[in-house]
C-alpha cells in the first residue's frame, strides 16, 4: 500500500532556466533580498529546521495520528480554536491510539458528532478513522510512521504529497504540507509569499496545483539545497523573506 510513487524530477538533471534563456537566481542571490528586506540577524532568527530523522523514527504511531488529527481540523479554521480545544480532542479520541480509533463504529462517530469537547465536524472526524488506519497499515509495511516518514527523500515531496493524496484522507495540499513542516519533516510550503518567490524567479508561473508545477518547484529546491547546504525547510522560509516585510513561511 504505502510504496514510494515515482514522482519527482531526476535528480541529475539541472533546473529548466527561465523565461528568455536567463538561469534561475542562485540561492545566494535569494539570501541577499531576504537581508535586505530582515537584514542577516533577522532572517537567521525567523528561521526553523527540519528534525533528524532519529527523532522522527521516535515518536509513536498515535503522536503521528494526532498531529494528522490536528492539520486536518486546523484547516480552513482557527488555529487557537483547535489549540485551546486540544486536550479535549485528545480525550475524545482515545489519546489517538490508531488501533482504537481505527476499530471506531457509527456510534463512536455518532457520540463523536455530539462530544462538546471537540470541533463536531463529521467529514474530518471521519478522516481522523481513515487516517488511523492509514497509520496501522503504514506501519505494518515499515515498522513505524515515523520510520516511513524518516525514509522518504526530502527529494520528492511531491510524490510524498500524492502518496498522501492517494492513501490518507483531507492530508493533500497546503494540509499536508503544513502537517510535515509542523512535525518537523524537512518540508517546503507552497505559501502566499513562496509562490510569489518562485514566480518572480521564473520556476513556476501561477500556483502551483498541477504535477508539472510541483516538478518545477521540487527542482528549484533542489538545486537550491545543493547550492546553499541548508535544508528545504530554511529555504522555503528565506524565499518568503526574500519577497518582503511579511515573509510568511
Amino acid at each position: 500500500m504505502s510504496r514510494r510513487i515515482p514522482f519527482g524530477p531526476d535528480p541529475h538533471q539541472s533546473i529548466l532556466p527561465r523565461e528568455g534563456g536567463r538561469a534561475v537566481r542562485s540561492f545566494d542571490e535569494i539570501h541577499a533580498l531576504a537581508e535586505d528586506h530582515h537584514g542577516p540577524s533577522g532572517v537567521e532568527e525567523k528561521l526553523s529546521r527540519p528534525v533528524p530523522a532519529k527523532e522522527l523514527k521516535s515518536r509513536t504511531d498515535a503522536w503521528w495520528l494526532g498531529e494528522m488529527t490536528k492539520a486536518v481540523f486546523q484547516s480552513g479554521f482557527s488555529w487557537k480554536v483547535i489549540q485551546a480545544k486540544w486536550p479535549g480532542f485528545e480525550a475524545a479520541f482515545d489519546g489517538f491510539d490508531p488501533h482504537t480509533v481505527a476499530m471506531y463504529s457509527d456510534d463512536d462517530v455518532a457520540r463523536l458528532t455530539s462530544d462538546t469537547r471537540i470541533v463536531r465536524n463529521g467529514a474530518k472526524i471521519m478522516a481522523t478513522v481513515a487516517n488511523a488506519q492509514f497509520v496501522l497499515a503504514t506501519a505494518k509495511e515499515h515498522g513505524s510512521f515515523g520510520a516511513f516518514l524518516a525514509g522518504w527523500p526530502v527529494s520528492d515531496q511531491a510524490g510524498l504529497l500524492e502518496h498522501f493524496k492517494q492513501h490518507a484522507s483531507r492530508l493533500s495540499g497546503s494540509t499536508g504540507q503544513y502537517f510535515l513542516r509542523f512535525t518537523g519533516w524537512d518540508a517546503w510550503i507552497a505559501s502566499g509569499d513562496v509562490v510569489k518567490a518562485l514566480i518572480r524567479e521564473g520556476v513556476i508561473d501561477k500556483p502551483p496545483t498541477s504535477k508539472t508545477a510541483l516538478k518545477k518547484m521540487q527542482a528549484a529546491f533542489d538545486v537550491w539545497r545543493e547550492q546553499s547546504g541548508r535544508s528545504q525547510t530554511e529555504i522555503s522560509r528565506i524565499l518568503a523573506l526574500s519577497v518582503g516585510p511579511s515573509g510568511e513561511h
